[in-house]
Order: C-alpha cells, then structure tokens, then sequence
C-alpha cells in the first residue's frame, strides 16, 4: 500500500465510520473501483486496520469524554444518588444495546462477511443503505412516542430494538450508525439523541474490533515501514472522526425533521453509479 493510499482510506475511515454511508462499504468499494490490489482480509493489513479503528475510538472518547465521565462519576455515587441512578439506568442501556451485535457477531459475522463482501453486493446494499434511511425519515412521525429528548428517557425496549438494528452492519454497505439512529427515530427519539446514544455505543463496539483484531495480529511480523504507516493512518483517522462527529452531532440538533435525507440519496447514488462501473469493468 502506499501512502497516498494509507492516507485516502485513512480518511475515508474516520468520514464515513460515524457519517450513515457505511465505512466498510466504502473500504470494499472504493479499492474495487480504483483497481486498487491490497486485500482488506490480508494479515498483512490487520495492523493498519487496528490503528485506524484505534484512532477513531480515540476521537470518540474525546468528544463524549464529558458524557462518559459525568456517567462514571454518576455511577459511583458522586454526584448524587438521583444522578447515580440515571447513570447506572444509561450505562444498563448501553450493555443492552451491545448484546445482540455480540451474539450474532459470534455466530454469524464471518459467514455473513465473506459470502457478501465482494464490491457488487456491497453496492446493492448501500443502495439499499440509503433507502433505508429515506423510508425511516418518511415512517418516523408514525411513532406513538415522539420527541424523547434524552438518553435516559429511552426504555429498555428501546435499547434492545437499536441493538438489533446495529447487527445490520454485518452487511457490507449497511451503516452501523445509520441502522441505529434509523431505529431511534422510529422510537420516538429526537434525531440529536438518536445520534448521541449511537454514537455512545459505537465506543465499545469499536474498541471491541481493535481488541480482536489486535489478538488475531499478535503473530504478524511488523516491518518499521508499516508500523510508522499505521501510527500516521491512526492520526489521520482519529483527527477526522472528531471532526466528523463534531459535524454530526451539530447537524442532527438543526435539521431534525430531515436529517437522514441528503446521507439517503448519497447511498442511493453512490450505489448506483458503484454498480455501473463495476459492470462496465468486468
């Protein structure tokens, strides 16, 4: 890989991971389109793998380090005991919505991921990504609970439906962050906390993938080349996920009512045009 390379997937990692486009869609479809030659799947590009999620996590800790430490200090009683019980009520949401991601990613994922993860299905489901969202932004107003303004105001019901909605993400094209706010929204949620609370759970979802993916690298000889390559990759992407979310979080508080529009057609487009171009290359 080059560093151009390096540096374009760094950024198209740290863009579209917390954007509702779907970052691993992007990362099959993009290389396919350019006849880039390196293998996602290869031991040899798990470690600049693992550092760009590592830069991503990080970018989302500090953004919401404010949130995750009023949680951990609310937990531990510091705070009070009515903010110890909202805390430990939100950190209780966060593992419910983490368990169905868990269990289907054990069961299913790799399965899911080789036999879908070439660049044609990929553009179908993007395309699919973005309709997705534009019918979601269409059926949100039929909810019987609107307007739900915060993360503690959300049910466990709620938690568990946006977790099953996370495991969407197993398909390539489909966005772990669109299929999550998409399920907010049709609880109910205001698009800001449909937003927060997904992002929320992205923390440890990501910092699980970089934690495996690490184990599953422990034997991979690193060259000093790759290893200053994965440090720069891990910058890039950090630098822009925190732009990124910052974006994000400002965009869903003023465009409430149609929010998941422009990412929709984008999807929808970019799918498109994907499949076109790839029929015409073969």
């Amino acid at each position: 890989m080059s560093f151009f390379q390096a540096i374009f997937i760094a950024v198209l990692q740290g863009a579209t991971e917390l954007f509702p486009v779907s970052s691993l869609g992007h990362a099959v479809l993009v290389p396919a389109l350019l006849h880039w030659s390196y293998d996602l799947h290869s031991l040899s590009f798990l470690p600049f793998l693992v550092m760009l999620h590592l830069g991503t996590s990080v970018a989302l800790l500090v953004f919401f380090w404010k949130d995750w430490l009023a949680l951990f200090k609310g937990a531990a009683g510091v705070l009070g005991p009515r903010i110890q019980a909202e805390s430990l009520y939100i950190l209780f949401l966060l593992v419910v919505a983490t368990i169905p991601a868990v269990l289907i990613g054990l069961l299913f994922e790799h399965m899911i991921r080789d036999f879908f993860g070439s660049a044609t299905p990929v553009a179908i489901f993007l395309f699919l990504n973005g309709l997705m969202l534009l019918l979601v932004e269409k059926l949100r107003g039929t909810s019987p609970r609107r307007g739900v303004a915060t993360v503690a105001d959300m049910t466990v019901a709620d938690a568990l439906i946006i977790g099953a909605f996370q495991c969407f993400a197993f398909f390539p094209g489909l966005s772990r962050s669109g299929a999550t706010i998409c399920a907010g929204l049709l609880r109910g949620l205001q698009s800001e906390t449909a937003a927060r609370f997904s992002f929320l759970m992205a923390e440890p979802v990501i910092l699980a993938a970089t934690v495996k993916s690490a184990y599953k690298m422990r034997t991979v000889p690193l060259a000093p080349g790759e290893l200053h390559l994965a440090i720069v990759g891990a910058i890039v992407s950090g630098v822009v996920a925190l732009a990124s979310t910052a974006f994000l979080m400002r965009y869903f508080r003023n465009h409430d009512k149609w929010a998941l529009s422009p990412f929709a057609y984008y999807c929808m487009g970019a799918g498109v045009i994907s499949l076109i171009l790839l029929h015409f290359s073969l």
